[in-house]
């Protein structure tokens, strides 16, 4: 899965080499999401001389890229924590006991 790439990305060191037809691939995708930015060989097809395939680099994870890894969560993640909101007359009340001299 891409997003398990993109969650290993943004734990390492960038730039980042990639070898594999498979992560090649994922890393396309990424890039045609606009998560990452990445340069990538022309096609699979494209071949060097020695017939292996060119590696995919990337640069940098985009801000589109960290949104989407701060929204998605994996199996065996904790639940996101949710903020509590203070009701408003608590929040009036300990604005008014600040605001008394000492």
């Amino acid at each position: 899965m891409a997003m398990d790439l993109l969650r290993q990305l943004a734990a390492s060191s960038l730039p980042a080499t990639f070898s594999t037809p498979v992560e090649i691939d994922k890393i396309k995708l990424l890039r045609a999401a606009g998560l990452v930015i990445a340069l990538t060989p022309a096609s699979p097809a494209a071949l060097t001389p020695s017939d292996t395939t060119d590696a995919a680099h990337v640069l940098a994870i985009t801000e589109k890229g960290r949104e989407e890894l701060a929204r998605f969560s994996f199996p065996g993640d904790a639940p996101p924590k949710r903020r509590t909101r203070i009701p408003w007359w608590k929040a009036r009340n300990a604005a008014a006991h600040f605001r008394r001299a000492p």
